[in-house]
C-alpha cells in the first residue's frame, strides 16, 4: 500500500524519527510504502544521496524492497538500523552493506539547551564564504556546505579576534525532526569549547521548532559522540546499503 499523507507514514513507522526524517514532509518526489509491518520511505537527493528508509520486521521489509526497488533504480541507497539492513542485504539479491555509522537524537525529549547571548548564533548568507572556507579547512569531507538544497542556515562562533571559528547547519529538517549537519571547528581553535558551544546552539533552537533533533555521526568519531550524549542525544547503530540490479 503506498502512503499519501504524512500521518500515514508516522502511523505505520511508529513515528519512527529515521523514517520520518527520509519522508521529508512527502516533498515532490517522495514515496512512501507499507506492507504486512514494514515501512519504506524513498527520498532523492537527501543529504547528497537517494535513500530509501526502512523500518519493520527483516523479511517483511526485504519483501517490500524487492517490490519496490524496481520503481527506485540503482541509485538509492537503503538507510536503516544496522541489523535490520544486514539481514535485509543477505535476503535481498544484489544488495550489499557500503558503510556504518550512528544516528543520534534527542528521543523526542527536546533536550539541547540553548546557546548563551553573544556566543553562538545564526549567520547571515553574507557569511557563507567563511564557512565554506572553514569547512575546507576543517572538515573536508563535510556532507553539508553552503548552497546544497535542503540547507535553510548556518550557526557559527567567532573568537575574540572575530574569526569564525565553529558552525553547524540546520539543513534537511523537517516539522517534525529538525536535523543538524556540517558540524566543523577550526583546527586552531579546538579545545575551547566552540564546537561544544554552537552544537548547543543549534540543537536548542531546532528543539524549539522540531518534535526532536537528529543528526549522523561516523562510528569512530568518538569525541563527537561524547559531545552529543552530554548535549541530551541517544545513539542508534545504523548502516547503508546499495541496492545494484539483482
Amino acid at each position: 500500500m503506498e502512503l499519501k499523507t504524512i500521518q500515514d507514514v508516522a502511523t505505520a513507522s511508529g513515528d519512527d524519527a529515521v523514517i520520518m526524517w527520509t519522508a521529508q514532509g512527502l516533498r515532490a518526489g517522495v514515496r512512501a510504502w507499507a506492507s504486512d509491518g514494514a515501512v519504506a520511505v524513498a527520498c532523492p537527493d537527501l543529504n547528497r544521496r537517494d535513500r530509501l528508509a526502512v523500518r519493520g520486521p527483516a523479511h517483511q521489509v526485504a519483501e517490500l524492497v524487492r517490490q519496490v526497488r524496481p520503481e527506485l533504480g540503482p541509485s538509492y541507497r537503503l538507510l536503516g538500523e544496522r541489523p535490520l539492513v544486514a539481514e535485509v542485504v543477505r535476503r535481498v539479491p544484489g544488495a550489499e552493506v557500503v558503510g556504518t555509522f550512528e544516528w543520534m537524537d534527542t528521543a523526542g525529549n527536546g533536550s539541547g539547551g540553548s546557546g548563551r547571548d553573544g556566543e553562538a548564533g545564526w549567520l547571515g548568507p553574507e557569511s557563507d564564504a567563511e564557512v565554506t572556507a572553514l569547512l575546507a579547512q576543517a572538515s573536508p569531507s563535510a556532507w553539508a556546505v553552503p548552497g546544497l538544497t535542503g540547507i535553510r542556515r548556518w550557526a557559527g562562533i567567532r573568537d575574540a579576534a572575530g574569526t569564525l571559528a565553529a558552525v553547524a547547519a540546520d539543513a534537511w529538517s523537517t516539522p517534525r525532526v529538525g536535523f543538524v549537519a556540517g558540524v566543523a571547528t577550526a583546527p586552531a581553535l579546538r579545545g575551547r569549547g566552540l564546537g561544544e558551544a554552537v552544537c548547543r546552539f543549534v540543537l536548542g533552537a531546532l528543539a524549539a521548532e522540531h518534535e526532536r533533533v537528529a543528526l549522523m555521526v561516523d562510528t569512530d568519531n568518538q569525541s563527537a559522540i561524547r559531545l552529543y550524549e552530554r548535549l541530551g542525544m541517544r545513539i542508534r547503530p545504523v548502516a547503508a546499503a546499495a541496492l545494484t540490479s539483482p
